[in-house]
């Protein structure tokens, strides 16, 4: 059984959502204000949180700045994030990535699909922590990965990436040399069992290669395969 949080005010969706995951076994807290609930995850942070965009008070995004930039409670900086959003642009997708969301749903959405992610998300979660005692080191040319400390550096200086842009690399680096094509992508780091949207892979991808990339224009580290996905050649 999960923490989860539920940030969301559309009241018919709300007791929706609750009905739907408490009936899974979750223990489900409700909000529906954008401030309270950034408080609420400061006193409790939840195993996974649903935060819809269109907030009063304080707006999901901003939320998701937040606690991605909290300093005092790394508990409350790691807590997974699915954005529940009624925009279809694209540009508000990326943006829920780029302010460290770890997925996105757009409404209207089957609660089927929902609870899929959901346990892709826990999943990746648990699978993420690593005990203190246990050492996961990956290193490709000037490019390493601690996964036990949840430390990346690029030639020697610290490499700050969002949670899944983490994860993403530490897969890369343990499988230099492979092409991976975007659904094992999102099957092993994003944890989903069914087809995702694979443009979830190429904009974390993108960001990427911004940071470790001498031209991301032309990328020599992490290349396209065309029609298939990518190969880290470290």
């Amino acid at each position: 059984m999960a923490n989860l949080l539920v940030v969301e005010d559309e009241q018919s969706l709300l007791r929706t959502l609750r009905y739907n995951l408490s009936r899974a076994g979750h223990e489900v807290r409700l909000c529906t204000d954008g401030k309270r609930a950034l408080e609420m995850v400061r006193e409790n942070p939840p195993d996974l949180m649903l935060l819809d965009l269109m907030l009063p008070g304080m707006d999901g995004l901003e939320v998701c700045r937040h606690i991605r930039r909290e300093v005092v409670m790394p508990a409350v900086r790691r807590v997974p994030i699915l954005v529940l959003t009624a925009r279809d642009a694209e540009v508000d997708k990326v943006v829920g990535l780029e302010v460290g969301a770890d997925d996105y749903m757009t409404k209207p959405f089957s609660m089927h699909e929902l609870m899929a992610r959901v346990k892709a998300l826990l999943r990746r979660s648990e699978m993420s922590t690593v005990p203190a005692d246990q050492s996961f080191q990956f290193t490709s040319g000037d490019v390493q990965v601690d996964v036990a400390a949840h430390r990346a550096v690029f030639r020697g200086q610290p490499l700050h990436l969002k949670p899944r842009e983490f994860d993403l690399l530490a897969y890369f680096l343990r499988h230099v040399g492979q092409v991976l094509t975007r659904e094992r992508l999102l099957r092993n780091v994003w944890g989903y069992e069914f087809a995702g949207d694979t443009r979830t892979v190429d904009v974390h991808v993108r960001w990427l290669r911004g940071k470790i990339e001498p031209n991301p224009a032309a990328p020599t580290r992490i290349e396209t395969v065309r029609g298939v996905g990518y190969l880290f050649s470290g």
